[in-house]
């Protein structure tokens, strides 16, 4: 009779994800090296190859990102955490065997089935054939899946769901965390520099310029065209037109007076070190808080992932202090 642990485990188990899939052994990762052993859990053997095999898709994605001693630091860090990962699933594996749980073997075959069916197109001898192409028996895999399905099933059962959060919680988060959700604030911009050539004593006729530019413009003429026509900025072609920018993205002085414009008007003559600017904020958006109406849904959602995740912490510490656990 199968024990209740496994009651819904198969037709869960089908939405695991195979080392095939994962490309864990794919054949491309790094020169294999002098196998050894990574960690004893209560007797049981971790060995590196398994820990780089955890690590390996995680690796290639580092390998992308990040050269030398940077690099070497998170692909250490990968592998801690894969080693990690890979203690907790022995510790979760033993547990089960301790409590003389078993795992009816339909399960397993019905899980090879569903990868057969949906990663090879029911094509049982490609599954094979790629199998010994990563050096990996049919024996071995079954054995892999057979682990996911344990520590899945003996996580259902010792880590309940939080399926509930207390208002206050709620309020207290959004409270805290309100800068999160507010919008980045954003203003559309355009601008005309004039340099001062205050170095050769042209400051007056070039700030008389600035200040004939500016009175077209309040006589209507269009920022775009003063822009092309008289600004010296690297954004003269395209009208002065600097487009959405942030916060910290201009000097202080003139981000100021940018933030602070309404859309549509136009700045006055600002002086900043060898230029003078105009700058007119075409629309603003941004800097607007969803309320805590809106956010609750979200915010119930984080703090119930992050209560099972302490949950699920809980339950492993407990199963490593019990645990003789050596890593090398």
């Amino acid at each position: 009779m199968i024990r209740p642990l496994f009651a819904g485990v198969l037709a869960a188990s089908t939405v695991l994800i195979s080392p095939l899939c994962q490309g864990a052994l794919a054949a491309e990762e790094e020169a294999r090296v002098i196998d050894g052993i990574a960690a004893i859990v209560n007797g049981e053997v971790i060995t590196y190859s398994q820990v780089r095999s955890v690590s390996a898709p995680r690796e290639r994605l580092l390998r992308s990102q990040f050269k030398g001693e940077e690099l070497a630091k998170q692909v250490k860090e990968a592998r801690d955490a894969a080693l990690k990962d890979l203690i907790d699933r022995e510790l979760i594996v033993q547990s089960f065997r301790k409590e003389k749980f078993e795992l009816p073997a339909y399960i397993v075959e019905e899980r090879v089935k569903d990868i057969i069916r949906d990663d090879f197109g029911g094509d049982r001898a490609t599954f094979i054939k790629t199998l010994q192409a990563q050096n990996y028996t049919l024996t071995e895999f079954k054995k892999v899946e057979t682990e996911r399905i344990i520590v899945q099933a003996m996580r259902s059962k010792n880590v309940k769901p939080v399926t509930t959060i207390s208002p206050t919680k709620v309020n207290e988060y959004y409270a805290k965390h309100r800068a999160e959700f507010t919008a980045k604030e954003q203003v559309k911009l355009r601008l005309i520099m004039i340099p001062t050539h205050a170095a050769e004593g042209n400051s007056a006729a070039q700030k008389a310029v600035a200040e004939e530019i500016l009175g077209k413009l309040a006589d209507g003429a269009p920022f775009d065209r003063m822009a092309q026509m008289y600004s010296e900025d690297t954004t003269r072609d395209s009208g002065g037109d600097w487009g959405w920018i942030e916060r910290k993205t201009l000097a202080p002085q003139l981000e100021k007076v940018a933030f602070n414009l309404p859309p549509g008007r136009v700045s006055h003559i600002i002086e900043l070190g060898p230029n003078y600017y105009i700058l007119k904020v075409e629309e603003k958006r941004g800097g607007d808080t969803p309320s805590l109406a809106k956010l609750r849904p979200e915010i119930e959602k984080k703090l119930m992932q992050e209560e099972n995740q302490r949950q699920q912490e809980i339950w492993l510490a407990g199963l490593r202090q019990k645990a003789y656990i050596r890593t090398f």
